[in-house]
């Protein structure tokens, strides 16, 4: 556990009831005059785009909206929505929809430049300075993109996913409002849950642990545990998509204090070579990698602490191998009930990859390092080599 940590958060988070509503106070108090509405055609064709569109027409000010981003996309493709936010002259940002769009976004808040590119950011990103304040409405409950200072893009030449973090890339608003998640799909609400619960008992258990992350990781942990199921099988259980929503915010804030592992670190490969979406990469890899790391003590006592704070069933566990273990099975049967799959053979990965891979995931150090177990070469390839 670090001795030394801190926590940067955004300026003020709106959440409740018509959260959506505190959009056009923020730009009065502003006194912005054009607005940049980041989103996708998704989000658009769901008709979730109104909600922030409406707030914004009310203050005034002229908008302009950039929807041209391809899912999970490459360092060019916000590269080019850059460029076309460049030339709009807006002096705020108001971004609606997942990690792609918020993390674009952010991007676009600090490139308001011409000494340095997204290219440029991958290989230094210490130089991005703000530029432009930014709104973020999550359209998920699930990537905390709306409170991290990371920015995730594909490198096509690497195959690979890297993430760009710069604590000038905090959003200075955010807005949590269910209602932006009540009609989202099953199957989308199910990948970026998982997600969420990654980031926040990968959190929970790294080396960059901290009492500033324990507190947002542990309730987040609880939040999802007992939460996810319902929230993406009832379109109606609003109280649980709204602590969903919540948890997922927590989530974010336990990455800015410490870090995700090697759940994330072995995903990106999938993410960057096969296109697999980042939640669907990370519950693939979830319950592998937890097990694996509960062969060190210190994940064991961790996994055993949470099993205290979040099993509201009759505890039975009485042992710290007993309450590790049903942690793993929890997480192997929230994943198993919200189908998402559990091997990689179903988006075609043949064995002949498997070194590519390995390759790959141990580029993502940055991740690595946060792993209590140390993972090896030989230990990415039995991971792999566990789910193909």
């Amino acid at each position: 556990m670090l001795t030394q940590y801190n926590l940067k958060m955004p300026h003020a988070v709106y959440g409740g009831e018509n959260a959506m509503d505190n959009i056009t106070a923020i730009i009065k108090a502003r006194g912005a005059k054009k607005v940049a509405m980041f989103t996708d055609k998704g989000i658009e064709g769901a008709g979730l785009f109104a909600l922030p569109e409406e707030a914004v027409k009310a203050s005034g000010a002229e908008y302009y909206v950039l929807d041209e981003l391809p899912p999970e996309p490459s360092y060019m493709a916000v590269q080019k929505l850059v460029d076309e936010f460049k030339v709009s002259g807006a002096d705020l940002i108001v971004a609606c929809g997942g990690g792609s769009v918020m993390d674009a976004a952010k991007l676009a808040s600090v490139l308001v430049t011409d000494a340095y590119g997204v290219k440029e950011l991958l290989d230094n990103p210490g130089m991005a300075q703000k530029c432009v304040p930014i709104v973020l409405i999550p359209t998920t409950a699930g990537t905390g993109a709306e409170v991290t200072p990371n920015a995730i893009v594909a490198v096509p030449e690497k195959e690979l996913k890297v993430g760009i973090v710069n604590e000038n890339m905090i959003a200075d608003y955010v807005i949590l409002d269910a209602r932006m998640i009540k009609n989202l799909p099953r199957k989308i609400a199910a990948a970026t849950g998982v997600d969420a619960l990654a980031h926040c008992i990968e959190c929970f258990t790294s080396n960059k642990a901290n009492p500033f992350s324990d507190l947002y990781a542990l309730e987040g942990l609880d939040l999802i545990l007992n939460n996810i199921e319902k929230a993406c099988d009832d379109p109606e259980a609003m109280a649980e998509k709204n602590r969903m929503q919540i948890a997922a915010y927590y989530g974010g804030l336990a990455i800015t204090a410490s870090g995700t592992t090697a759940v994330h670190a072995l995903s990106y490969p999938l993410g960057g070579k096969y296109h697999i979406a980042h939640g669907v990469s990370n519950a693939i890899l979830l319950a592998p990698v937890m097990r694996f790391n509960s062969e060190h003590p210190a994940v064991r006592e961790r996994l055993a602490a949470a099993y205290d704070r979040c099993c509201h069933e009759e505890k039975t566990c009485t042992t710290v191998e007993e309450k590790t273990a049903w942690m793993i099975a929890r997480l192997e049967h929230i994943v198993k009930h919200l189908d998402i799959p559990t091997s990689l053979k179903e988006f075609g990965v043949p064995a002949e990859d498997l070194e590519g891979l390995v390759n790959a995931g141990m580029q993502v150090q940055r991740l690595l390092v946060n792993n209590m177990r140390p993972v090896t070469a030989d230990d990415a390839r039995k991971l792999y080599q566990e789910i193909m």
